[in-house]
């Protein structure tokens, strides 16, 4: 297999992070390349039509993109189990909730970095803030019991979301006021996995 990445994605670290939870690591070519918005890379374009990034290249069968999908076809490959069946909508709710953020705060990176500092919409920016802030409240107030659980994709899904929330928006203090999550964050990042796919 081979993984089509960019290094400060947060849905390629997520990827990354099922591949060594996986055990798949070894089996994949990383491939990385430089792509935005306005130019998508062609190598990406040669696999997702979306421009998007991750893209896995699989030996039998077409291109898979979208972190989801690749994520829950390593699962499947390898048998390993994030996607249990005895809170499967628990886990892909959790696992959305974690690429929402994830949505909202790649948003607001590229609002800044494509549009110039005069032409940013800062209510937009503060609307994306606010869906981010939601989610969180969410999961301090009722999620922290799964994340507490066995390991599942929900878990990494929002460990990678928050990481992503210290590289490019740790000014806004997304620990402030929820202290479960915030224990709970510094413990998932200990994790072989984790600590392997830091963005530097």
């Amino acid at each position: 297999m081979k993984l089509i990445k960019s290094d400060a994605s947060p849905f390629v670290r997520k990827t990354l992070v099922t591949l060594h939870e996986t055990g798949l690591l070894e089996q994949t070519e990383l491939v990385s390349v430089t792509t935005s918005p306005l130019n998508s890379d062609p190598t990406v374009l040669a696999t997702n039509p979306i421009g998007k990034i991750p893209a896995l290249v699989r030996d039998d069968g077409p291109a898979l993109y979208d972190s989801r999908v690749i994520c829950r076809y390593l699962d499947a490959k390898a048998g390993a189990g994030l996607y249990p069946e005895s809170r499967l909508w628990e886990t892909l709710t959790l696992e959305a909730t974690g690429d929402g953020i994830m949505d909202s705060a790649v948003s607001m990176t590229y609002e800044a970095r494509f549009r110039g500092p005069e032409l940013v919409f800062e209510d937009w920016v503060e609307a994306q803030w606010a869906k981010v802030s939601r989610a969180l409240d969410a999961l301090e107030e009722r999620w922290m019991s799964h994340l507490a659980g066995p390991l599942d994709m929900g878990q990494i899904s929002v460990a990678c979301a928050l990481g992503y929330l210290d590289l490019r928006h740790d000014a806004r203090g997304w620990r402030n006021g929820r202290p479960a999550l915030a224990a709970w964050h510094e413990a998932f990042e200990q994790r072989a996995s984790m600590k392997a796919t830091a963005p530097v």
